[in-house]
Parts: structure tokens; sequence; C-alpha cells
């Protein structure tokens, strides 16, 4: 896939990127590290004491945890999800894959993909095709700084907050929530596109 284009009405485009440094190549290593780590269990630990809050008296409702991993592919004839907000067969989507960190009913395996996620380089909406239903998002803010690699690409790290715009199926509830990723978005010198990114979805 080749690297996509990025403009001022793109979602990367808005991010706010601070040129990286020497110093700032460790941190990705760390950073990435760190997140990796996170599957294996740290991160539901870092969740737990919200998850917690929420089982409590079920003051708040289970948030939607998920990971999107994998490279990127164009997408040219994409599937109805029913989401009139979204149109993934306009030619300008991507896609990768969804797996589970919890609040899927049925899945609990990091290592399974259950799903696809669809997003605009060059836009500002997304979609989650999901078991049992679909969520369609618009970006709204970012916090993001980009720092090379060391092989001629690029990571983009930091946070993307985005507004859930339509739901549907069994993610009704969350139509009116919103989604802060934790994303470690690398631009390979490729041209391919890798994603990491936490996705913590509440109501």
């Amino acid at each position: 896939m080749d690297r996509p284009d990025v403009d001022r009405d793109s979602r990367i485009g808005r991010a706010h990127v601070a040129k990286g440094s020497e110093a700032n190549g460790t941190a990705v290593i760390s950073r990435r590290t760190a997140i990796g780590g996170a599957i294996g269990g740290g991160l539901i630990t870092l969740l737990a004491p919200q998850l917690s809050m929420a089982e409590q008296g079920r003051e708040k409702p289970v948030p939607l945890v998920l990971l999107l991993k994998g490279l990127y592919q164009p997408v040219v004839d994409g599937p109805d999800l029913g989401l009139s907000t979204v149109d993934l067969s306009d030619g300008s989507y991507s896609t990768t894959k969804i797996h589970p960190v919890s609040g899927v009913p049925g899945h609990s395996d990091v290592l399974e993909a259950i799903g696809d996620f669809y997003v605009q380089f060059t836009g500002m909406l997304c979609a989650y095709d999901l078991p049992g239903g679909a969520i369609a998002m618009e970006f709204t803010d970012s916090n993001t700084t980009s720092v090379p690699d060391g092989f001629g690409g690029s990571y983009l790290q930091g946070t993307f907050e985005l507004d859930v715009v339509q739901a549907n199926g069994q993610y009704r509830s969350f139509q009116g929530g919103h989604n802060r990723m934790v994303d470690n978005l690398h631009f390979l010198a490729s041209g391919d596109v890798d994603e990491f990114c936490v996705c913590l979805i509440s109501h």
C-alpha cells in the first residue's frame, strides 16, 4: 500500500506533531515495548480502576477495549455495515484487523482477530466492524509526536480523541460516546503503514 498523502483536512494532518530526535528514538523503543507488554496483562492492570468502578454499583457501563494491529490495506469494495455516516466503498478508506481486549462478549483472546477497522487517512471518519454490530466515529482532537524509526520511516505516537457518531447491533448503547486511541502508527520506508493502537471506547 502506498503511503497515504496527508493534508490539513486529514486526521493525521491535524495532529500536533513535534520533530523527533535521537533521544526520542530511544523513547520509541521503550514506548512500543511498554505497549506490547501491556497486551500481556499490563493493559488490564492499567484499566482495572475504571473497569472496577464500572462494575461497582453499575455507576458506569463497562468500556469496550480493542486493539488495532497489522498492516493497512486499501479498501476497494467495502462492506455495508448499516452505518449511514460512512461509505466504505468510496476509495478513501484503508483497513486493518481488530483484536479484543475486553468488553466483546464471547471474545477474550487478544491474539484472535475478530473484526475489521476502517479509517480515512485523508479524512476524519472511521468504522469498527465487530461481531454483533458496527460503530462509526469521527476524529475530533489529537496529541501526537512524530519520530524517526532509524530505517527511513517514522512513528506517529500519541493519542487521538473520537466521538461515536453512530452504532448498531449490540453496540447501540455506545452511540454518543467517546473513544480515546493510544496509537503507535508506523510509517515504513516501503510505504506500508503498520498499526498498533489501543482503543478505549466508553458510553
